[in-house]
């Protein structure tokens, strides 16, 4: 990952590169006993995912990690112990349980040595940072604000999403996460996680409502919250277009150009949802993007390929509606191979999957007052 172009401004990436070990039970697990299955080691990391696959669709982020001398051999420097994370897969491809020895991200990528990188992020279209990089998120935001660079946030979990700073653009948290979120940045617990039972997005995007107006009125401009197979909720206060969160450095070459020519000559941008949006005076708006059908192998790299694809369709100059179809049909193509980013995207695929989703999105509707 390497800037672009004769100089050109790339997306500048932050956080996780580990090493993945994904044991898949063949059998639903037992406690205290070994079941059989399989044991993958694969290159993993939640920023690493997102930046390799913003890498395939023509993005060409600038990446900052850490690796270390040892086995996993992935900064590379004498006294560094590479971050590892062990998950534990069920029979459907979903992590069961897991244990994350992270440590160096913690105490190498500090906020005095990323400092090296500032004149990267403040020329940068957009920073994506993730919840490993305490202290070093807030330095990070504060880089990017000085130059009005938006930040993405990606909580991670439910208690590192708690270290979300005052000053980010986009967050795509599930809805454990956005509870999380919500809490730290009230005056205290004003939310109650979620019972887990199945209901409609609609019911679910009512009950979470008042977490998502909080985090908007605090700052953050772009919530993309993810509902699992239930897809995307897109919510803003705004129209949802990359303008109004100063995303004005886009660069394409390559398969960023094809991908940004045809999805906006097949899915124009601002598409017009709902004719009647309630709620206009607050300018809540929230839209519901499906997921698509897809023959699971593993789902462990889904939501790092929604976020990547976001990001390298907004790098690209795509609006975040457009952007949203563009990160589910990534995440769809991500949960049909047994890595967690595809070795390659498919153009076609992508952008004729992206304009399914685009085209079945609907405007939420709001039953109660803010």
């Amino acid at each position: 990952m390497k800037q672009g172009k004769d100089g050109e401004a790339v997306p500048v990436v932050i956080g996780w590169m580990v090493l993945d070990i994904q044991a898949t039970s063949s059998i639903p697990p037992h406690p205290r006993t070994t079941c059989p299955g399989q044991v993958h080691y694969v290159q993993g990391g939640v920023a690493r995912n997102i930046a390799e696959c913003m890498g395939k669709l023509g993005a060409d982020p600038f990446f900052i990690s850490v690796l270390g001398f040892d086995m996993a051999g992935i900064r590379r420097q004498q006294d560094i112990k590479t971050p590892t994370v062990c998950h534990l897969l069920d029979v459907t491809g979903e992590v069961a349980a897991g244990v994350a020895s992270v440590e160096a991200v913690e105490k190498f990528i500090t906020p005095e040595w990323i400092q090296q990188f500032k004149r990267m992020i403040r020329s940068a279209p957009i920073l994506m940072v993730d919840a490993n990089l305490s202290p070093t998120l807030e330095a990070s935001c504060r880089l990017a604000a000085e130059s009005n660079i938006p930040v993405w946030f990606e909580p991670i979990s439910i208690a590192k999403s708690k270290r979300i700073a005052p000053i980010i653009s986009f967050a795509s948290p599930n809805e454990d996460e956005l509870i999380a979120m919500a809490n730290a940045l009230s005056s205290g617990n004003l939310f109650s996680p979620i019972e887990k039972h199945k209901c409609s997005s609609d019911t679910l995007f009512q009950m979470l409502k008042p977490a998502i107006w909080l985090l908007l009125q605090k700052g953050v401009k772009v919530l993309v919250l993810t509902i699992g197979s239930d897809g995307v909720i897109l919510c803003t206060k705004g129209e949802p277009n990359s303008r109004i969160i100063g995303l004005e450095k886009s660069q394409r070459h390559g398969f960023s150009q094809q991908l940004f020519e045809t999805m906006t000559s097949s899915s124009p941008s601002n598409r017009y949802f709902d004719s009647k949006v309630p709620e206009r005076s607050s300018n809540f708006l929230a839209v519901h993007f499906p997921a698509l059908s897809a023959s699971v192998v593993r789902l462990t790299g889904a939501g790092d390929c929604l976020v990547g694809g976001m990001l390298a369709s907004l790098s690209a100059g795509l609006d975040v509606m457009q952007s949203v179809a563009i990160g589910i049909a990534a995440a769809k193509t991500s949960v049909e191979v047994d890595s967690n980013v595809p070795s390659q995207f498919s153009l076609e695929t992508i952008t004729g999957d992206a304009r399914i989703v685009y085209s079945a999105a609907k405007v939420m509707q709001h039953k109660s007052k803010l």
